[in-house]
């Protein structure tokens, strides 16, 4: 069997926060997945300038030693080496729309969802209506501007209608600290969302693979809340900045998220209603959603993360280690999948 030529593309057009985390989880994926028997990898790295660079890997030393070039001339260098598969790993707007829309354009076939799709699930407002038409419960929020008075009465959650890792997110539980919190969410995105505050029972992940053409539920994530000193998650639970200024993992100790006892009785609930949004938003491959889980046991759908590195600490990839099936075997049948559905 040729070896797969595949294109990890990593960085951002945006800014350096999203660039040193994509470049964080790509570069744990190309450890764990370097499998010299079945792929080539090569990387595209993509500054907040638009440069290019093609390091021959993701150490800043390499990064740093390999010359930019224009967009124009990467399209010359991408087509010229017969890529068969590219896996984004940008985690900004234009990396998760603009970047794999240009693989279409190009027709090199990609992992994940398409720009589209990932250009409604970036919109929580959006996402929120659609999953809701399909019959899934959401909480009752509404859409914000600069300068709209919210209407909802506290407790609410207040989000950047774009943002993510819980940048920008707050609860209000007074009416007075409401202009603090949307000033901080505006500082994020145009459009803010106010939603009513579910009250906490639990909140989870679920993924979902495809596989074979079959939507496979994965073992939920959980995460530690507590309904008075932590009653909802913030960027400290997400990232960290390390001492020698690189971004780390700190929900990946066990101790702020764990994966779900496959047993739990909630599990089939939550994975029939994940399934539910993968179908309502037309996702391929794999999908992402996350849950508030009321004190009666009602999930509530809060937002969809339709991206996965494949690196070990990934999110799908550790609730499939959960039920027996190691990285490897994930990716490959991810790339399949990914093969198949553009056949």
């Amino acid at each position: 069997m040729p070896l797969l030529r595949i294109l990890h593309l990593v960085g951002s057009a945006h800014n350096d926060f999203y660039c040193d985390l994509s470049r964080l989880y790509a570069q744990d994926c190309l450890r764990a997945t370097a499998e010299r028997s079945h792929y080539d990898f090569q990387i595209a790295y993509i500054t907040p300038d638009g440069q290019w660079r093609f390091p021959p890997s993701l150490s800043l030393e390499d990064i740093a030693a390999t010359k930019p070039i224009s967009l124009v001339e990467a399209i010359h260098l991408i087509t010229a080496q017969n890529i068969d598969l590219v896996l984004p790993q940008m985690f900004c707007i234009p990396g998760m729309t603009y970047y794999r829309a240009l693989f279409d354009l190009l027709k090199i076939p990609y992992v994940g969802n398409t720009a589209d799709i990932m250009a409604t699930a970036s919109h929580k407002a959006r996402t929120k209506a659609i999953v809701a038409a399909a019959g899934v419960k959401v909480p009752r929020g509404e859409l914000l501007r600069l300068g709209d008075v919210p209407t909802i009465t506290p407790p609410v959650v207040i989000k950047p209608v774009s943002s993510d890792n819980s940048l920008g997110v707050a609860l209000v539980k007074e009416t007075t600290d409401y202009d603090a919190a949307l000033k901080k969410a505006f500082a994020y995105a145009d459009e803010v969302i106010v939603e009513t505050f579910i009250e906490l029972g639990r909140e989870v992940r679920c993924g979902i693979i495809v596989k074979d053409g079959e939507l496979v539920g994965l073992p939920l994530e959980e995460y530690k809340l507590d309904p008075d000193e932590k009653p909802i998650r913030s960027y400290a639970d997400k990232l960290q900045k390390t001492d020698d200024g690189n971004l780390s993992f700190s929900a990946k100790d066990n101790t702020k998220s764990w994966i779900v006892d496959p047993n739990d009785p909630m599990t089939q609930r939550v994975q029939e209603v994940a399934k539910k949004c993968h179908l309502a938003l037309g996702c391929r491959h794999y999908s992402l959603f996350d849950f508030r889980i009321d004190p009666k046991g009602q999930p509530w759908f809060l937002e969809a993360g339709l991206y996965c590195s494949f690196a070990p600490k990934s999110v799908i990839s550790a609730m499939a280690k959960a039920v027996g099936i190691p990285l490897n075997e994930l990716f490959m049948t991810v790339i399949q999948e990914s093969l198949d559905s553009n056949k």
